[in-house]
């Protein structure tokens, strides 16, 4: 009886457990009823996203370089005592050092492959999140990046873990894209929007900064596998959430979606072309300075490994700063967006500039810190400004649009760890932080070509002038077309009419009209 008790009280609590999960899958549910609310738990999935790929892509800095001297060592002393047992000492010192350098290469093509990757395939996956909508991409995203995950945790040789990197910059393309192109399509808001992705940007910075020391202390401490596994559990959990609360292949609005702008339109178009380079050139000395700076601190300062493991630690903080007020300046004064983009790049070339006059650690960290503001202010000045630049010029998709900014950040980052190491070794460091702060304050005046752009009022937008109510995102765009033909028997595409540098184009607006009443 004992036994048939405690059986039947296990299943009990077993059943409750069971309704309390459905009561919070109900609330959540109801919750995405709510736009508010469904605004709030979709920036939570796509930070978890953007957290976990930043996690990832960062993690491997402490782990792989230590794992594959390892497997250097063991397959080298093999062969050593296969092939050449009575070589002397002068001899396996050489060696010693060859395999050494060619290391270096293996680490440096290990750390490009994903962003070489993602540069490469962002340009397909714009056009297909356009097509489909930002939800099922972003499910794809989170499935690639799992499974790397899970390669990189059971991976024992250097081909396989080139595999789940490379995977990684696949399911980065998708995730990443879709993630902020999302973020944009539901926050329409100018203000709300820059706050919105400044949020974003706040964990990629969070998960940039606190991968390191997670990948290191549980690697020293648990082996290479735990690190991986648990960000494969936080994927598979971020990946359960979003197909539970969004449902995306429940959706049927994106049959009637409307077409977005090509992606090689919009990389034409000027004010998005500046806008991309601004960002390429802002992230460059971020990401030449991360492969280059360790051996830089230990030859000139003699710094320990603690030291040169939290270098970019104490940056975290100026870069939460510089996010908060550009969000703050931003919703004062929307129109000066251009500015703080470009008093960030002048910023980071500044500090760039002053990285080869430091002589101590504690030196080091003030001109650090300066490009993390810097490159806060940057990206958070300007990636709405993308958005902002397609509500006012082309379609309101943003798949596209994000697709670039996330190939202006690959383009530095697939250079970074294999052309950095290459200058510092023909030129030199000093030459190589004056170049990087060069290029940042030279570029920063090209910024004001987006001053008129950023005095348009969203309102110029026909989606703003033929709704009533306030749009919700993507597919707001096919409202306005059924406005269009309950109110003029308007017949279209889905395009939005075209702007010009003013903000409106007059006479196609005419030739519409005319048409409309023939």
């Amino acid at each position: 009886m004992d036994a048939e008790g405690g059986s039947f009280g296990l299943a009990k609590s077993a059943a409750l457990k069971l309704s309390e999960m459905g009561e919070r899958t109900k609330k959540l549910g109801s919750a995405m009823k709510d736009p508010h609310q469904q605004k709030r738990i979709i920036l939570v999935i796509v930070c978890v996203a953007l957290l976990l790929d930043n996690m990832l892509y960062m993690v491997i800095v402490p782990i792989i370089p230590d794992y594959l001297a390892d497997l250097e060592n063991e397959q080298s002393e093999h062969v050593h005592l296969v092939l050449h047992p009575n070589t002397s000492l002068a001899n396996s010192t050489n060696e010693d050092k060859i395999n050494k350098d060619n290391l270096d290469i293996q680490i440096g093509v290990l750390f490009a492959s994903k962003a070489i990757l993602q540069l490469l395939v962002n340009p397909l996956t714009g056009t297909f999140i356009d097509r489909i909508g930002y939800d099922i991409p972003l499910l794809i995203g989170l499935s690639v990046m799992f499974v790397s995950t899970c390669i990189f945790a059971f991976a024992e040789n250097y081909a396989t873990l080139f595999v789940a990197r490379s995977l990684q910059g696949l399911g980065s393309a998708f995730a990443d894209t879709s993630g902020f192109a999302m973020i944009a399509d539901k926050y329409t808001e100018e203000a709300e929007r820059s706050r919105a992705l400044g949020i974003s940007l706040a964990f990629i910075s969070f998960g940039s900064l606190v991968a390191p020391p997670f990948g290191g202390v549980l690697y020293e401490f648990a082996g290479k596998r735990v690190p991986f596994i648990v960000l494969a559990s936080i994927c598979l959990v971020d990946g359960f959430l979003l197909l539970t609360v969004i449902k995306p292949f429940s959706n049927r609005t994106r049959e009637n979606m409307p077409v977005g702008t090509p992606i090689y339109r919009l990389m034409i178009d000027p004010y998005i072309a500046v806008v991309a380079g601004a960002l390429t050139m802002a992230n460059i000395p971020l990401a030449f300075l991360e492969p280059t700076i360790a051996n830089w601190m230990e030859t000139t300062m003699h710094s320990t490994q603690w030291e040169m493991g939290l270098t970019w630690l104490p940056a975290f903080f100026p870069h939460i700063l510089g996010v908060y007020i550009t969000v703050k300046l931003a919703a004062k004064n929307p129109h000066l967006q251009w500015f703080y983009g470009a008093l960030g790049m002048v910023i980071i070339g500044a500090s760039s500039c002053t990285v080869p006059a430091c002589k101590t650690f504690g030196e080091l960290i003030a001109p650090l810190c300066g490009i993390c503001f810097g490159i806060a202010l940057v990206d958070t000045a300007l990636l709405p400004t993308l958005a902002f630049l397609v509500d006012v010029r082309h379609v309101s998709v943003y798949g596209s649009v994000y697709a670039i900014a996330d190939i202006s950040y690959s383009i530095a980052y697939a250079m970074g760890p294999i052309v950095a190491g290459q200058i510092v070794h023909n030129l030199g460091f000093v030459q190589l932080n004056l170049g990087m702060g060069l290029v940042n304050v030279l570029y920063a005046p090209a910024l004001l070509l987006l001053r008129n752009v950023c005095q348009m009022k969203p309102s110029y937008s026909e989606r703003d002038n033929l709704l009533d109510e306030a749009p919700q995102g993507l597919y707001d765009t096919i409202k306005m077309e059924e406005v269009r033909k309950k109110k003029k028997g308007y017949s279209s595409g889905g395009n939005c009419l075209s702007v010009d540098e003013n903000g409106f184009d007059s006479s196609k607006a005419q030739q519409s009209s005319s048409s409309e009443f023939t």
